[in-house]
């Protein structure tokens, strides 16, 4: 039997490896999807792990997409049930949540191939998540230990790792660090990025130029949040009563 964690690199996964390793857990891999559209954060926490995972002799495995993730945003043929032929899937995200999807496929067509027991890092608090997940060798060790989102945040800092994007960290600026083209990321985040991270912001304005469903829907493309930003608009946080 063989025993995988499937590692996004983000605060909840990271901190479920580091508590396997600390407690002994038995775990051969650690499989990492990488989409090509990580933030550079998530590729620097990724390869200060590596250390960590030649001593404790655990194998680290990298999956990729089938096909480029902006070949699939942009130019891959799609016949669409309700806007006929079209080039490309757009953002990725609400509804159209095509990254996601390749990258859970991915992983389980890995585990089952190796037959493998897999360890997916959802926090005790994400109960919508946990729900919905029902495949008999994913084990969620967050959820058993009771850690929350805020606990692994936590733990992580202590170990160290703090997701640094020019002296930012990014949990700061965002409630979820995913893509960086992630089309679920809320007006919050993106006037964070937008402010503080403006070399993502430009690749966001790119991306909106190359396609013409807004991103976050009518009248709110990354050009009209822009405009909106610089306008004085500050959004709230979720959440925050500020």
């Amino acid at each position: 039997m063989k025993y995988i964690a499937s590692v996004s690199f983000g605060k909840d996964s990271l901190y479920m490896l580091l508590r396997l390793i600390e407690t002994g857990a038995p775990l051969d891999e650690v499989v990492f999807y990488d989409t090509g559209m990580e933030f550079q954060a998530v590729y620097d926490i990724r390869d200060a792990v590596q250390p960590l995972l030649e001593e404790h002799g655990i194998k680290y495995i990298e999956l990729s997409p089938d096909y480029d993730f902006l070949y699939k945003m942009f130019d891959k043929p799609v016949n669409g049930r309700l806007n006929g032929f079209h080039y490309g899937y757009s953002w990725c995200g609400g509804r159209c949540r095509w990254g996601t999807t390749d990258k859970l496929k991915a992983l389980d067509r890995y585990a089952e191939y190796h037959d493998a027991v897999v360890y997916i890092g959802i926090a005790a608090d994400e109960t919508a998540r946990l729900a919905k997940e029902h495949k008999s060798y994913k084990q969620y060790p967050l959820a058993v230990w009771g850690v929350t989102e805020e606990t692994a945040l936590k733990g992580c800092y202590f170990a160290g790792f703090e997701w640094l994007e020019k002296g930012y960290r990014l949990y700061d600026l965002l409630d979820r660090v995913s893509c960086w083209c992630c089309a679920n990321k809320n007006l919050w985040e993106l006037y964070n990025i937008w402010r503080y991270l403006p070399e993502y912001w430009e690749r966001l304005k790119n991306l909106q130029s190359r396609t013409d469903r807004p991103m976050k829907g009518i009248n709110k493309s990354v050009f009209d949040l822009e405009e909106r930003f610089s306008n004085g608009y500050i959004p709230k946080r979720r959440g925050s009563k500020k």
